[in-house]
């Protein structure tokens, strides 16, 4: 049986990432960190906006610029391959909730609710008739 996750990635894969849904920002948030993996810098140009930042549990800020350096420097193969590890090894569940032009997914640990705790959150923007991520935050809970 698939996860939750499994399941929301290859209903993503069918989705129109420009739709002003839950579906389609759903379909950005997957197709990010494959893009990741991946080396597709000009995607993550696309999605990420000029003042994104990530804040991790510790408080250090990855910016844009660093998202998109690392993916140049790290996209490969192998980094598909341990990205698809990570996803089997650590299944999670997702949470998406659309306010007018913005949106919030929210991980967390599969088997738990949403308001037991998060693992990480992202928000994003519609403009342009697409998604566009302004914010990350990480936490330190896994399970």
């Amino acid at each position: 049986m698939l996860g939750a996750s499994s399941i929301a990635r290859a209903q993503s894969a069918r989705t129109d990432e420009t739709e002003h849904t839950e579906a389609a920002v759903l379909a950005v948030a997957n197709h990010w960190s494959d893009a990741e993996a991946q080396g597709d810098t000009a995607y993550l140009d696309r999605l990420l906006a000029p003042a994104y930042r990530s804040v991790n549990a510790d408080g250090s800020i990855h910016t844009r610029a660093a998202i998109i350096g690392g993916a140049a420097a790290h996209g490969s193969p192998a980094a598909v391959a341990a990205l698809a590890k990570r996803r089997k090894e650590h299944p999670h569940g997702t949470k998406v909730v659309i306010d007018h032009d913005a949106a919030i997914v929210s991980y967390y640990p599969e088997g738990r609710r949403p308001e037991d705790g998060l693992m990480s959150s992202d928000v994003f923007a519609y403009w342009d008739h697409r998604w566009h991520a302004l914010y990350s935050a990480h936490t330190t809970l896994t399970r």
